[in-house]
């Protein structure tokens, strides 16, 4: 194995709590979960329990451990400033705003010297998110939710970012079970660009009235073997976080991400998806 003993995970959310989950079930000694106050980290901590009780149900956890036994292995922590300084790996998952991540992964690369400086952003610079930054430890390392089960992980180098780093990284994502791809910075990266055109197009056929968000996904599911259709998983991402990323590829990239109005209309409205139980599907 060659995943550092010791990795950090900032962010507690869903992307943040699937990567702890998938980090502890490949051997991570120790793994510290880093959130912003002490009710947000008793939330990362069900819901990394959780998600660790789900692979249990299912016989899929190491042979002789345990969801108490990964849980021992894991601290819940507020504030970056609690890292543990041997920290070999930090992956940032917390919202998309870049001062955000600049000001998080600035403090933790004072706190951890030696640690590789990654963030799961979806479609930020990863070179202005590490402006500041060691930028020969930085690179980007885009996982996909659920993080337990999806097969992808999109690593994004910068011109600075070490080659040693890259190779490590892609190391790393073999250890978790998981396929890395290796892309250049730009605006979306590869997969995010991609699906985002996709699940765009779908929006503005809802909105013509075209077809039904059932039928198209259904259409895509069978017709071109996607494992889940363009509308259900913008449902799966979040509404507000697919209005994000497209508002900041419009800016970045042109019109043609520029978002519909059906979209700006259900987020106003509060229908964000899964997590909110109405999206394009009733969930």
């Amino acid at each position: 194995m060659t995943i550092p003993e010791s990795v950090g995970v900032i962010g507690g959310g869903t992307m943040g709590a699937g990567i702890a989950h998938v980090l502890l079930t490949v051997g991570a000694a120790r793994v510290a979960v880093v959130e912003s106050d002490d009710q947000r980290a008793d939330a990362a901590r069900s819901a990394v329990g959780t998600s660790l009780q789900g692979a249990a149900d299912r016989g899929k956890l190491p042979e002789g451990e345990s969801v108490d036994s990964l849980l021992g292995r894991t601290t819940f922590l507020v504030g970056p400033g609690e890292l543990p300084t041997d920290a070999g790996l930090v992956v940032e998952a917390v919202p998309e705003k870049i001062d955000l991540k600049q000001q998080i992964l600035g403090e933790v690369a004072r706190r951890c010297p030696d640690a590789v400086l990654a963030s799961n952003t979806s479609s930020l610079s990863i070179a202005a998110i590490g402006a500041e930054l060691p930028a020969d430890r930085v690179i980007g390392m885009h996982f996909f939710n659920p993080v337990p089960a999806q097969k992808l992980v999109e690593l994004i180098r910068t011109p600075q970012t070490a080659d040693a780093v890259v190779e490590q990284a892609r190391q790393w994502v073999g250890d978790l079970g998981k396929t890395p791809i290796v892309v250049d910075d730009s605006p979306g990266f590869a997969t995010s660009r991609l699906g985002l055109v996709v699940g765009l197009e779908a929006i503005r056929m809802v909105e013509e009235g075209v077809a039904t968000a059932e039928d198209i996904d259904t259409g895509m599911e069978l017709g071109y073997r996607w494992p889940m259709g363009p509308l259900r998983l913008t449902d799966v991402v979040g509404l507000d976080v697919r209005l994000a990323i497209a508002e900041h590829l419009a800016t970045e990239l042109g019109d043609r991400f520029a978002p519909p109005q059906l979209l700006r209309d259900k987020v106003e409205r509060g229908e964000l998806g899964r997590k909110s139980g109405q999206g394009f599907h009733t969930w």
